[in-house]
């Protein structure tokens, strides 16, 4: 079945390769570290987009398939890389493959000397570039509620319960 393009719903229309968003990640956190100074194994030369956020992105949404809009999946991830989560596998992590050597430990090292605001920022910033943005307005909340129309032979509900009277439980008898 096709689908047509006008079809598909921006929640899904809304990815990003790994590259292009940890781009996009270290232009609002430019001190965020990079840790980009690894050599490919083919030629030997450094691949200046195989940074800690490019990494930290594949590792999330490759090797644990986790989704990339909700931010407590993103904060699973950040508890993988602070050993309170789930174990990560060396063999496994994204660069090791391609790297002469594999980045995971140092990236772990990076990941747990960041402050909590850090960390919480980080994913602030990845959450908010996988989020889809609505192109519906949000409905505007309206300061003073709608008047009750007046509806005739109906008697007002009194917002406060009279205190029960003697003789009361007797209207309870069939």
């Amino acid at each position: 079945m096709l689908l047509s393009v006008a079809l598909i719903s921006p929640a899904f229309a809304q990815t990003y390769r790994p590259e292009v968003a940890a781009a996009s990640v270290y232009q609002q956190i430019p001190d965020f570290p990079k840790a980009n100074q690894y050599r490919l194994k083919d030629g030997k030369e450094v691949d200046p987009n195989n940074t800690l956020v490019s990494r930290l992105i594949r590792y999330h949404q490759d090797v644990k398939k986790r989704p990339t809009p909700y931010r407590l999946d993103w904060q699973l991830t950040m508890g993988d890389y602070l050993g309170v989560n789930e174990q990560m596998l060396a063999e496994r992590y994204p660069g090791a493959g391609l790297l002469t050597s594999s980045p995971m430990e140092a990236d772990i090292q990076l990941i747990r000397q960041l402050s909590r605001s850090q960390r919480s920022q980080l994913i602030d910033v990845i959450v908010s570039l996988y989020t889809p943005k609505s192109n519906t307005p949000s409905p505007q909340v309206n300061p003073t509620p709608p008047a009750p129309a007046p509806t005739p032979d109906v008697a007002p509900i009194p917002t406060q319960p009279k205190p029960s009277q003697p003789g009361d439980a007797d209207l309870l008898k069939l």
